[in-house]
């Protein structure tokens, strides 16, 4: 990433050898982890200003969380973005999901949550490839992110923070070679988006509920 330099890595397992030696040279301020084997200590010693924070169990969110408000202080529920199908989860295309395209859509749709809405999120092999958000408008999220994924947008899924108020962004989407699309559904014109999709023969599934970060 370009602004990889002097930046923070967090990850959801323990660090080890091989973990940092695939982190190269690259200038890292900050590295977050559940644990860090003896090995990746010894390696991570010799790098200049690097810190080092073990969380043993990242799970442990707090049940609520604050924003502040004009002469006061809102608190509410965390969106704790469960990946896991209920049964709101539906296809809603012709085309139902491969397995592959399953897995990538909970992990997309749990991304999602971390991106600051507007947000749209592509991912496939358990990773994210392209991230657009904070924009007024989700087709211009849609923009961003295909953009940002390049060639890795070919194959993969697509998540929404919320649903298409129009069948656009399902058509860049597509033409980006999105395979499959996870979003919340509710809009008035949901039947051109699941159009859109079956058009282009990708598989769409709607979670009926929506995360929404601000």
């Amino acid at each position: 990433p370009v602004s990889a330099f002097g930046g923070v890595i967090a990850a959801n397992q323990p660090i080890d050898a091989d973990t940092v030696d695939a982190m190269g040279s690259l200038f890292i301020e900050c590295i977050i982890a559940p644990g860090f084997t003896p090995e990746a200590q010894e390696k991570l010693a010799k790098r200049k200003n690097c810190r080092l924070v073990s969380v043993p169990d990242a799970r442990l969110l707090p049940k609520y969380e604050l924003r502040t408000v004009n002469q006061g202080i809102l608190m509410q529920t965390r969106d704790i973005g469960d990946p896991q199908e209920t049964p709101e989860w539906q296809v809603v295309t012709e085309r139902q999901p491969t397995a592959e395209e399953w897995e990538a859509l909970r992990f997309a749709w749990k991304a999602c949550q971390h991106v600051k809405s507007n947000a749209i999120v592509l991912a496939q092999n358990k990773a994210t490839v392209g991230i657009g958000g904070g924009q007024p408008n989700r087709v211009d999220c849609v923009r961003m992110a295909v953009e940002r994924s390049g060639e890795q947008a070919k194959g993969s899924v697509m998540a929404s923070d919320a649903f298409f108020p129009f069948p656009d962004s399902v058509e860049i989407a597509a033409a980006a070679g999105v395979t499959a699309v996870v979003q919340p559904g509710g809009s008035l014109r949901d039947a051109e988006a699941v159009a859109a999709a079956n058009k282009a023969g990708i598989a769409m599934v709607t979670t009926g509920v929506r995360h929404f970060r601000h």
